[in-house]
């Protein structure tokens, strides 16, 4: 049997329309209010075995001899493609190829970091951004930790790492929506927090509304701060159409302010127009972080000289399938010891 064959094409039934068979599965559950699911079984792979110092995977993680670096394969409907194996990966350093030694597909644990947007503009949106938290909430596990920064005029740590999501929900509720949006010192403040992270496979999900217009810190330095974190990002940025009246040079930068922290740590920013589809698209993120390769390798460079090391993953097209797209962290600083 050829290993394009064990190709799984995977969604959460919210996301994209599934085979009719699927379909009364996907009404059955709705009937019981229950919302979609997507749980993963790690794949144990003959042969091989996991390292006795391991300790899971990362979102990219350097020591003496390895880089692991975190992929999301797709398809064109935008489904998670599981089931690969590490034939189908290809992966470049600084465009020198190296040999990937280390590869495995499982649901580790996650240390996750809410940044939630409470400036003034958020006033009509926090009920939707509630109930996106508590769809993002449903898709953990047990081992899982989450904290919660909040942000208008100044970021600040509402709840510290918890495994309880809904002391979380329950400080979220009593939110009121009022003050300017230091979003960049926000995401500095989880950054240092995600320090006392206990999971290896870290992740930050922001929902806000807009540009900032009220942080110490420049877009420069979150940028620079961005590249040397281990953490993936994720962003729901929730804006006016381009054509709305009234948008600042802040929220018209937004976007791409987002998009552009996200896409360097392998994480994504999903713009969302209709405050309806905040529900979805934050469960939609839960599951992808669910369903990631990690690759391992030793790096031919054994240069220590704390340079920025661009990196590029490949996935090869299974024959008479649709093209996949691979996201993933854009590249690491070496050490310097």
């Amino acid at each position: 049997m050829k290993p394009w064959r064990n190709v799984v094409f995977l969604c959460a039934a919210f996301w994209v329309a599934a085979p009719a068979a699927d379909k009364k599965g996907a009404k059955e559950a709705q009937s019981n209010a229950a919302p979609a699911r997507v749980s993963i079984e790690p794949r144990a792979k003959p042969g091989t075995t996991e390292p006795t110092e391991s300790r899971g995977p990362s979102n990219i993680r350097v020591d003496s001899t390895l880089v692991l670096i975190n992929v999301t394969v797709t398809d064109p409907m935008n489904r998670f493609v599981t089931g690969l194996d590490k034939d189908f990966f290809r992966l470049w350093e600084d465009n020198n190829e190296q040999t990937i030694a280390q590869f495995s597909s499982e649901d580790a644990p996650l240390s996750v970091g809410l940044v939630f947007d409470s400036s003034g503009s958020m006033g009509s949106k926090l009920h939707k951004s509630r109930q996106a938290a508590a769809q993002f909430f449903k898709t953990a596990n047990p081992e899982d930790e989450f904290f919660l920064i909040q942000f208008n005029d100044r970021a600040e740590l509402m709840v510290p790492f918890t495994h309880n999501t809904e002391e979380i929900q329950n400080r979220l509720t009593f939110t009121q929506a009022k003050g300017r949006t230091a979003l960049l010192d926000a995401v500095h403040l989880a950054i240092n927090h995600m320090k006392k992270g206990r999971n290896p496979r870290k992740a930050i999900l922001i929902l806000s509304d807009g540009g900032d217009n009220s942080s110490r810190y420049t877009e420069s330095e979150i940028r620079n701060i961005v590249r040397e974190a281990d953490v993936q990002i994720y962003a729901m940025g929730i804006f006016e159409p381009a054509g709305g009246r009234g948008r600042t040079a802040e929220e018209l930068s937004g976007p791409g302010l987002l998009t552009e922290i996200a896409e360097q740590t392998g994480g994504r920013h999903f713009p969302i127009e209709n405050i309806n589809e905040l529900p979805d698209v934050a469960a939609k993120i839960g599951v992808e972080l669910r369903n990631q390769y990690v690759l391992g390798y030793a790096p031919t460079n054994l240069t220590r000289d704390g340079k920025y090391r661009r990196v590029k993953v490949k996935v090869n097209q299974p024959r008479g399938f649709p093209t996949l797209r691979a996201f993933w962290r854009l590249g690491y600083y070496a050490p310097t010891q």
